[in-house]
């Protein structure tokens, strides 16, 4: 860590003129910002001026290649050769499809459009000499219907599918006097469109263009045998760039009003390794692939010295007459970002050894600091979805989401100077390298439709709503809540297991010490003495470890302290005739300190673990759960333990999360007739004299809709919460059988798994309950659209997915969804009504050598605030929270506690849990104190005079005779010492 330090501690006292190295800073200044706040879901709006565009190419989506006297590009050429398999002859037909184009930009409510002039369409061999007069109405019309629509185009001169004939008879762009002849290219264009436009992209992604069109032959012209051959094309594409800007500059800028720019694509990349040198090399990936074009345009015009370093004569060199021409050629800068170079088109040898991430903010931030502060267009973002998708595609709609929220942050919180964001493309089309193997619409295109049909997909209504709102406005529900909870609530934390000590530590040294009471008081051992053996009874406080946890326990400020107890080590053989006396006793005495510690212990029967069953051995072994004798087993052991531990114990747990997607439904139907025998076991035998309560925990994890709007995407969620809540909550707490939806869905897959309860069983398990308990830690989302086969459930028909914005530990952090959880349980399809509820574990996932633990902080907070939003404002009868765990001894990674060898540690949740205990919840500042009882001070010698008030007497009446006899033989020897 200090090393760490030590380098951000460089990075930020660099010199602010260190440029044209300043991005530099970029990565230290990230890994400064508070985690995990930053990387929460920012609400707030874009400026009033900023332009939401949606873009295509024309390649890939006009079709028509040989219509109207068309010329053949490269692309017609290269999709033709070698072993590919599809072309884009038709692409998704927009040259036949203006309108339903136009219908799906105006539905969108983009405010402008990026498309691409397909260079053979206006010049077939690529010279003014070819120009075709159909061709070029084909974008006068385009354009024409833009503006009644009112939406400002954004026109790219060259998106990679240069004519054929320059190719052919040139070289395409390896030749010099292609510079020219893009000029005069540019000339018609901006001389026949130039009034209606106001935004020119010369050209696209010059990276692609060079490294890959003319050195590794991925896209077309597909040249590979000159490795040298990619940065002479690249060098003719900054003097093309440049003679194009310096002609609209002269002749057009003055009348006509429009900026200009070329679209400069870039990956992000972060280090391997928190060193200079890591970092050092992530910068010059940078510089080989956003740095090649964008140093000479927005910086000294000439490439990066970390290239020139590298590359050497490889590297072609401009004059100084060059520079000047080159540089600050460009109005705005135009960045490209997302599939199209990330994580496809970016060779290993490109990042040094350092990892490729998708990062846009961190991105934006570098360019800003990189090329001092320019206005930056986004204008190409977006990722794709498999090429058998339809309609239903949250996969891009989350990373479409992620990328426009990085955007935002970009803008708000570090203040770089966006001004638009195009989402792309408008509708599925050819995908380059990759054919039809992927989409990358907003609007699906059934390709084997004659007309094309245009559908908007989920992705698309996404992109509108955000356009309509403007960004992601903050709404009531994303507000912290204030108030607080009532004052009998319970404030638990929960643990999987207490630690054990079967020998008392009190009195288990038997040497003997002499107390060298005249020096410096220490105890010297006598070698070869030992006291004799000590006949007394073991006392709970002989027991070093129950008093050592229930410190730690009283030390969070909860009232409430829930662990499970083991069934297989309390009754190894099953039968509870012969029960593990010392370890029952052991827990006796934990629940009885924990009593006098003013924390009511909640304890679990059995807690469900993947590893081991738990259960005894001789009912492992004989098929577990699945043994007809196993719940009457269960029902003996809950009565030992409520006849041992009852009178310290008022909440039970008979099960603690069995509705495990490992557990069979027959293993699930033997552990409700197991609860509902320990439930009414007590409800008959124990209730009237212990008074206390008792239930089973589920796990409830929310589970969302992908696409909320969509109800293919609402059954689905619901279908899951039926299948792993529902399953075993519903016979219990609803109508003594399974849910319906479940059994019919498993009846239309004619599987006959789900048992069947007769009358007798239904009314055995059906109203088995005194609360509801659940464990909540996580959210995620559903779709019925496949999309990865390893986060897909084949037998439920659902997606498993998350939002590409949410905090991950490794589970994401969607502290609302505990709130829709609980919303469920009062409002669900089984409407459990007012039942009461415990959030009977809750908690977060971090390393355990984070004793400043700031995700479980801010985890904490805000879980715990949507529980409030549960009970204060949608009348859920809450009742009790508690934070999993208490250390990371026996939870590892999930404690209050850490540990250092020896050594515990007080992580900092634990100081902000205790202190919104103290405060039940979140109090209005200003407003009164709530008034609540106070709580009975802990009293360790009180429940003897409770429990055995003769004892108790005895007692006193000993303890003062033992004192007045201390006092008179002091004071008698003391005279006699004086009388000598």
């Amino acid at each position: 860590m200090s090393g760490l330090f030590a380098l951000l501690t460089f990075l930020a006292l660099s010199s602010s003129d260190a440029k044209p190295h300043a991005g530099l800073k970029t990565w230290g200044r990230f890994s400064k910002l508070p985690y995990p706040g930053d990387k929460a879901f920012l609400y707030d709006t874009f400026p009033s001026d900023f332009m939401w565009a949606v873009g295509t190419a024309a390649y890939q989506v006009e079709g028509a290649f040989e219509k109207d006297g068309k010329g053949l590009s490269i692309w017609d050429t290269f999709t033709r050769g070698g072993n590919r398999m599809a072309t884009g002859d038709v692409g998704s037909d927009s040259y036949h499809n203006i309108h339903a184009d136009i219908r799906a930009i105006r539905q969108l409510g983009v405010t402008h459009y990026r498309f691409s002039l397909s260079w053979s369409r206006i010049f077939p061999n690529g010279t003014r000499g070819s120009y075709n007069e159909i061709g070029t109405n084909y974008y006068r019309t385009l354009i024409k219907r833009l503006k009644e629509i009112r939406v400002q185009p954004v026109v790219t001169l060259y998106h990679w599918d240069l004519p054929e004939h320059l190719q052919q008879s040139l070289g395409g762009w390896s030749n010099p006097e292609m510079v020219e002849i893009f000029k005069d290219y540019s000339d018609f264009c901006f001389h026949a469109f130039g009034d209606d436009v106001k935004y020119w992209i010369t050209i696209d992604n010059p990276f692609v263009v060079a490294q890959h069109g003319y050195g590794t032959g991925v896209v077309a012209p597909g040249i590979k045998n000159d490795p040298d051959l990619p940065f002479r094309v690249g060098h003719n594409l900054l003097k093309a760039h440049a003679t194009a800007w310096h002609l609209y500059n002269r002749h057009y800028r003055p009348r006509q009003q429009g900026k200009l720019s070329i679209a400069l694509a870039s990956h992000w990349i972060k280090p391997r390794r928190t060193r200079l040198e890591s970092l050092r090399e992530c910068q010059c990936s940078l510089d080989h692939v956003l740095g090649w074009f964008a140093r000479p345009l927005f910086a000294d015009g000439d490439y990066p010295p970390c290239m020139r370093e590298r590359l050497g004569s490889r590297l072609p060199s401009f004059t100084q007459e060059e520079r000047e021409q080159v540089r600050g050629t460009a109005d705005f800068f135009a960045l490209s970002h997302g599939a199209t170079l990330s994580f496809q088109l970016i060779n290993d040898s490109l990042k040094f050894g350092q990892l490729e991430d998708l990062d846009l903010r961190m991105l934006l931030y570098w360019v800003n600091l990189e090329y001092d502060k320019p206005p930056i267009f986004v204008v190409q973002s977006g990722w794709y979805v498999l090429g058998n998708t339809k309609t239903e595609d949250p996969k891009h709609m989350y990373y479409l989401k992620r990328f426009i929220a990085e955007a935002l942050k970009s803008i708000i919180i570090d203040k770089v100077n966006v001004i638009g964001y195009t989402a792309w493309s408008l509708t599925d089309g050819f995908e380059w390298h990759r054919e039809y193997g992927i989409r990358r619409g907003l609007y699906y295109v059934d390709f084997n439709t004659p007309d094309m049909k245009r559908e908007p997909k989920t992705s698309a209504t996404f992109y509108r709503n955000v356009i309509h709102k403007n960004g992601f406005p903050e709404l009531p529900e994303n507000r912290p809540a204030q108030g607080m909870f009532p004052c009998d609530f319970a404030w638990g934390v929960s643990a999987n297991s207490i630690q054990v000590e079967t020998t008392p530590t009190q009195f288990a040294d038997p040497n003997v010490y002499l107390w060298n009471i005249s020096n410096n008081g220490e105890l010297i051992k006598l070698e070869g003495l030992s006291a004799p053996p000590l006949h007394r009874a073991t006392h709970c406080a002989d027991y070093a470890t129950i008093r050592q946890q229930v410190d730690e326990i009283r030390q969070v400020g909860v009232n409430h302290f829930h662990f499970s107890l083991n069934w297989s080590a309390l009754v190894p053989t099953g039968d509870v005739a012969y029960p593990n006396t010392t370890l029952l006793g052991y827990y006796r005495c934990f629940t009885r300190q924990l009593v006098q510690a003013n924390v009511t212990p909640v304890v679990t029967l059995w807690h469900h673990t993947r590893q081991r069953s738990n259960l005894p051995t001789p009912l492992d072994t004989a098929n577990g759960w699945l043994n007809s004798k196993t719940p009457k087993a269960f029902a003996d052991y809950a009565r030992l333990c409520y006849r041992e531990m009852g009178a310290h114990v008022k909440m039970w747990i008979t099960l603690n999360e069995p509705n495990d997607e490992m557990v069979s439904y027959q293993e699930g139907h033997q552990m409700l007739l197991a609860h509902a025998l320990a439930w009414r076991a007590y409800d008959q035998e124990f209730r009237q004299t212990q008074r206390g309560r008792v239930s089973l925990a589920l796990h409830m994890d929310w589970v969302e809709p992908a696409f909320s709007f969509s109800r293919e995407d609402v059954e689905p969620a619901k279908r899951v919460l039926d299948f792993y809540v529902g399953w075993l909550a519903e016979p219990i707490f609803g109508s003594g059988d399974y849910p319906v939806g479940m059994r019919s869905w498993l009846r239309q897959l004619n599987s006959l798994e789900l048992p069947v309860f007769n009358e007798e069983h239904r009314q055995l398990v059906r109203g088995t309950y005194d609360f509801f308990a659940m464990s909540h830690f996580s959210t995620k989302l559903v779709t019925h659209a496949k999309e990865d086969s390893y986060t897909y459930t084949e037998m439920l028909e659902v997606q498993h997915m998350i939002d590409t914005t949410w905090i991950m530990s490794p589970r994401p952090v969607v502290p609302w969804g505990l709130r829709k959880a609980l919303n469920w349980v009062r409002l669900g399809d089984f409407h459990y009504s007012d039942v009461p509820i415990y959030v009977m574990a809750n908690g977060v996932q971090e390393d355990p050598a984070r004793f400043k633990d700031s995700l479980r902080v801010y985890y904490l907070y805000n879980y715990i605030n949507e529980a409030l939003k549960a009970f204060t404002l949608d009348g859920v009868n809450l009742k009790g929270y508690f934070a999993y765990a208490l250390n990371d001894q026996r939870d590892p990674g999930f404690g209050l506690y850490g540990q250092v060898h020896e050594e515990v540690i007080v992580k900092a949740s634990l100081s902000n849990y205790r202190n919104i205990i103290q405060h039940n919840g979140f109090p209005i500042p200003g407003a009164s104190p709530q008034q609540c009882p106070a709580l009975p001070q802990p009293c360790p010698g009180c429940h003897v005079l409770i429990r055995r008030p003769v004892v108790g007497f005895l007692t006193l009446v000993g303890s003062g005779v033992l004192i007045t006899l201390g006092l008179i033989i002091y004071y008698t020897t003391k005279r006699h010492k004086e009388y000598y």
